[in-house]
Formats: structure tokens, sequence, C-alpha cells
């Protein structure tokens, strides 16, 4: 599978942006996803994960409150809502997809990256 991340930009902190991430081929409604992302000078790190069928979803402790995730499988498509957004939410931000359904926080189990897209919140 192929992956495409959109919707980054420049946003005010207190704002909102709208993630995207589309994939080719058939088979996406198989693959467990997430986002990750990499702020400048640091790790990349993990931000949320959405089961095949999008029945559950893990959001971590940093954004948990104010990011929600969802997907649709007709039209082979994640998204990361991104609400009330902070300055340290500044980063690029990667979808990914694990074929295994691992359900891991860690890079590692991912088989599929996206490009990424920037996302940067000003104070």
């Amino acid at each position: 599978v192929q992956l495409q991340a959109s919707g980054g930009g420049l946003v005010q902190a207190g704002g909102s942006l709208r993630l995207s991430c589309a994939a080719s081929g058939r088979t996406f409604s198989t693959y467990d996803m997430a986002w990750f992302r990499q702020a400048p000078g640091k790790e990349r790190e993990f931000v949320a994960y959405i089961t095949r069928s999008g029945s559950d979803t893990y959001i971590s402790d940093s954004v948990r409150g104010r990011f929600t995730l969802s997907r649709d499988n007709a039209k082979n498509s994640m998204y990361l809502q991104m609400d009330n957004l902070k300055p340290e939410d500044t980063a690029v931000y990667y979808c990914a997809a694990d074929q295994w359904g691992r359900g891991s926080i860690h890079e590692a189990p991912y088989d599929y990256w996206g490009q990424g897209t920037l996302v940067t919140v000003s104070s």
C-alpha cells in the first residue's frame, strides 16, 4: 500500500487542522493505521492508532482530548482531527500502516509510511 499524508499547514495556537492519509490499493481495510510525528531535533513519536475496522482507537496522553482519529474504508482514508493546537504540536506528521494488526505505539511494526505533512503552530 502507498500512503499520502496531507492537510498540514500554519495555524495559531488554539486553532484546528485536519490531517488526511490517503491509501492506494484495495486492501486499506485490512491495515491497522497510525499517526506518528517528529518535532525539530527530536525523535519520532507515536500520536494515535486505529484498528482496521475503525472500532477502536488509542490516543497518546500528550494529545488525548484534543486529537480525534477516524477512518473511512470506503474512501481508503484516515483522518486526524487536531483541535486546540499548541506550539508543542509543531512537527512533521506521518501516517503508517500495519498489515498484521499488532497495535503498537512503536515504529518498527509498521510496514508502510507516508511522506509526512508539516504542522506548524504559532504562539
